[in-house]
């Protein structure tokens, strides 16, 4: 029996490894109070939607 390998058309890894990376240059020199306000504001600007049950 053959296996057959499907190529990658999205890796999850990699990504979550360069968004890592960029907030970490981004957040590296930032006090504790600095790091709250950049954390606020990202998550003011998510363009991600609660779910709600209608």
């Amino acid at each position: 029996m053959k296996t057959t390998k499907k190529e990658k058309t999205f890796d999850a890894v990699s990504m979550m490894r360069e968004i890592r990376d960029k907030i970490s240059a981004e957040t590296q020199n930032m006090t504790f109070e600095e790091l709250k306000a950049y954390i606020d504001k990202k998550l003011s600007e998510s363009l991600a939607e609660p779910i709600t049950t209608k």
